[in-house]
């Protein structure tokens, strides 16, 4: 319930937006930008040169629609407007070193890890050891997209 409020009060209605139905929440995406670390980055851009700003990447922190809501495209149009507002955005200051998309994904949900590779094209990266602690399995996949 805190991260709920504290997400409608930061009001970042391109990173975080609520979906609703007849005036009910039934869906919400959030996601923040945030710096990759140096051991991450990749070293180069794409034609060989070497990066000297540091790398950003969209991280969605979190993707969620109620179970009767489901299969109704909710879940992607939230995703979509996150791209949406990055492709808008894109050269602003916010956005301009941003060279990837990411969520983690527990390795057991196969729908959520087909959702985002089926349709917005995300590779499946390394697997993450231990990574959720109140949920079993604890392991998770990052997810990634490439965006430069």
């Amino acid at each position: 319930e805190t991260y709920y409020k504290d997400v409608v009060e930061k009001h970042d209605e391109g990173l975080c937006k609520f979906a609703y139905w007849n005036g009910f929440v039934v869906g919400a995406a959030c996601a923040r930008v945030e710096d990759i670390p140096p051991e991450q980055q990749d070293k180069t851009s794409g034609d060989d040169t070497t990066i000297s700003s540091p790398q950003k990447r969209i991280y969605i922190m979190t993707l969620g629609v109620l179970a009767a809501y489901r299969g109704r495209q909710i879940g992607t149009q939230l995703i979509q407007s996150i791209f949406d507002h990055y492709e808008a955005n894109k050269e602003n200051a916010e956005f301009k070193d941003v060279v990837e998309i990411s969520l983690h994904v527990q390795i057991s949900n196969d729908d959520a890890i087909k959702f985002y590779t089926t349709r917005f094209g995300f590779a499946q990266g390394e697997k993450v050891e231990n990574y959720y602690r109140r949920i079993d399995p604890p392991h998770c996949y990052k997810l990634y997209k490439k965006l430069r």
